[in-house]
């Protein structure tokens, strides 16, 4: 089986985007679809979604996913901002049955960092690179020399005396109806404590609120050189099939077990 091109997939708190992608280049093949997260987002629900994306593509091929949650061998272990039924499921082995199709798993934050490592803003940097993803939570990402430390979840840091993502998520700017100023000094508070902690050469912002770094810049204090993500919304879905094809292994091994069934 060939995995230069490979169906992204990225799973989000409030849709469910897709494309191939061609993963020498780093382009999408075709337009994304995005069908809205169904409520609730039980595994099975979410999973015909993604056969939906597949089918309005045509697809025959691998897929690869970005999923909000830690993902040890293909199987979801934390459920901070989805349905808490998919504790302990086996999404690869349950998107590959729903939709017949070999698919590989991780980390949705891990998925949009690949592909900034790769193709966005953390090119060729050599020390450690931390994608902040800042949506309906912070997701988090973190690289040195171009090497992923999968699964981190550094949005969960206690701050202010309560879990980091309630206090400054881009969800929380808008139920708590903050302007950009007065949520970029709480979203500085936020890097003060990882530059504390880590000292990366560089922070790239990605999520919703990267698309308007320019509103809350003036806000941010901290030393580390910050950037917006280059590849915005699609980063997600260019890391998932990054990450796919860097998992051919695993994939071959979910074809030989389907076509032996």
């Amino acid at each position: 089986m060939k995995y230069k091109k490979i169906l992204g997939i990225d799973i989000g708190g409030s849709g469910i985007k897709g494309a191939p992608v061609n993963t020498k280049s780093g382009n999408l093949l075709d337009e994304r679809h995005r069908i809205p997260t169904p409520d609730p987002s039980t595994p099975e629900a979410v999973a015909n979604v993604i056969k939906q994306i597949a089918k309005h593509f045509k697809w025959k091929g691998p897929i690869g996913c970005g999923f909000p949650s830690v993902v040890l061998n293909g199987v979801i272990k934390t459920a901070a901002n989805i349905d808490k039924s998919w504790i302990d499921v086996n999404v690869e082995k349950l998107i590959t049955n729903v939709t017949g199709l070999p698919t590989c798993v991780v980390n949705d934050a891990d998925a949009a960092g690949m592909a900034a490592i790769k193709f966005g803003a953390g090119k060729k940097v050599k020390g450690t690179v931390i994608m902040l993803t800042v949506g309906t939570g912070i997701g988090t990402a973190f690289f040195t020399r171009g090497k992923l430390l999968a699964n981190t979840e550094v949005g969960h840091l206690v701050l202010n005396g309560q879990d980091a993502e309630k206090y400054v998520s881009d969800a929380t700017r808008k139920s708590e109806k903050l302007n950009w100023p007065t949520w970029g000094k709480r979203f500085n508070q936020y890097l003060m404590e990882i530059e504390r902690l880590f000292w990366p050469e560089l922070i790239i912002i990605g999520g919703g609120a990267s698309k308007k770094i320019e509103k809350f810049a003036n806000q941010i204090t901290i030393k580390t050189k910050v950037v917006p993500a280059k590849l915005l919304n699609e980063a997600g879905i260019i890391g998932a099939a990054i990450a796919a094809r860097a998992n051919k292994n695993e994939l071959e091994i979910l074809v030989n077990k389907e076509n032996k069934s």
